[in-house]
Order: C-alpha cells, then structure tokens, then sequence
C-alpha cells in the first residue's frame, strides 16, 4: 500500500506542480505583453493583434494555474498518507516538508493568483498598484520564489536529513 501511496504522491506532484510552475513563470510575460504598451512592436504583425494574442495566452496561463492549484491538492493528501504508512509523521524533514508546502499553497493561492487575476482585469486597479510592467516584475518574483520553496521541498522528499534508509 505505502508503495502506490508513494507512487500516486509522486505522480501528483509531477502532474499538477509541474504545469502551475510552468504557467506561472510564463504569465507575467504575456501580461506584460498584453498591456497597454507592453507589446515589443513586430512590423509584420498588427499590435492590437500582438496585445489580442499575448492576453489570450495569459488568461490560458491563468486557468492552467488555477485548475491545476485544485489538482495539487492531492499532492499533500497522498504524501501525509505514505507519511502515515511509512510512520515518519514526526520527522524534521517531513515537518519542514509540510511547512514549506503550506506557505507554497499560501503564496499561490494568495498572492499569484489573484495578482494574475487583478492583471487580466487591467484598469484601475494597474493604475493604483503601479505599471503593469512593475506588476508582472513582482509577479515574476514571487513565481521564482513559489518555484524555489517547491525545489526545496523536492530535495528534502529525497535526501531526508536524518533518515535510516540510507538515502
């Protein structure tokens, strides 16, 4: 049982992390783009059709990101049940593991999504919070930082500081 328990949590982090770390690092480009004069002018191409194009892109972007925000929810489920399995509940690793998902989970869900959101709408609320291109700076950086807190759980899934199993 802990080894499709094991195997599920693995496959879920892999299907449902790896598209949101994908389609959030690609969103702030294409907002940018999708700004007003935020399109890099391409002269055999129509600008408006440039802008069309990128904010087509960006609200795809943001509805893999949402989708998938829903689906990664299994990726903690199944790993504090092959935690449970493998009675490794009280581990540092595991604890700190559980931490920095929670604040992943907060970050996504707090702060990219509805900054995502807020871009895609434009209007007043680009006027009041800054430049769209100073927007998708920030927005950039917090994908960095949501993709780094992932990366570091990822390596503590795998080194396990304190483990007996060798690894």
């Amino acid at each position: 049982m802990t080894k499709l328990l094991l195997s599920i949590h693995v496959l879920a982090a892999i299907l449902a992390v790896g598209p949101i770390a994908v389609a959030a690092s690609m969103f702030p480009r294409y907002a940018r783009e999708a700004a007003p004069g935020g399109v890099d002018v391409d002269v055999n191409v129509d600008t408006a059709d440039q802008r069309t194009r990128a904010s087509s892109v960006a609200a795809i972007l943001h509805r893999i990101c949402r989708g998938y925000a829903v689906a990664g929810v299994a990726v903690p489920v199944f790993g504090l049940a092959t935690a449970i399995q493998l009675g490794v509940l009280t581990d540092a690793w595991l604890i700190s593991s559980l931490v920095l998902t929670a604040a992943t989970a907060a970050l996504l869900v707090f702060a990219i999504l509805p900054r995502q959101q807020r871009m895609l709408a434009g209007g007043s609320d680009l006027v009041d919070n800054g430049t769209p291109q100073a927007l998708a700076a920030r927005l950039a950086m917090l994908t960095g930082v949501f993709n780094l807190l992932w990366a570091i759980v990822v390596v503590l899934m795998i080194v396990r500081p304190g483990s007996t199993t060798g690894a």
